[in-house]
């Protein structure tokens, strides 16, 4: 009933962008409510980069803040995340999650893609 495809991500040098898309493919009986990236390096933990509601209101993290940009098309059910000026600590694989509110029975869960890999490197 809820799938997550994310796509966009690949190798690119120092100082250059990437955009990532995550598109939800969910029922009718759903609303999709907050949308975000997270990230996960090597041996770390998985971490919020930025995340939009579905009135677009936005928060992200400090690493984030004035590089990178969220947003999201909700007639595609689509969440994007513009990189610019890249760095090689944000290498790691990023993952898009989506809260759905389930209208049948007023619930609300989370659910995540598969992830897809950034790597930032000369």
């Amino acid at each position: 009933q809820v799938q997550l495809v994310e796509s966009g991500g690949g190798l690119v040098q120092p100082g250059g962008s990437l955009r990532l898309s995550c598109a939800a493919s969910v029922s009718s009986i759903f609303n999709i409510n907050r949308m975000g990236w997270y990230r996960q390096a090597p041996g770390k933990q998985r971490e919020l980069v930025a995340a939009i509601t579905s009135g677009g209101s936005t928060n992200y993290a400090d690493s984030a803040k004035g590089r990178f940009t969220i947003s999201r098309d909700n007639a595609k059910n689509t969440v994007y995340l513009q990189m610019n000026s890249l760095k090689p600590e944000d290498t790691a694989v990023y993952y898009c999650n989506a809260d759905l509110l389930s209208m049948a029975t007023m619930y609300t869960s989370r659910h995540w893609g598969q992830g897809t890999q950034v790597t930032v490197s000369s």
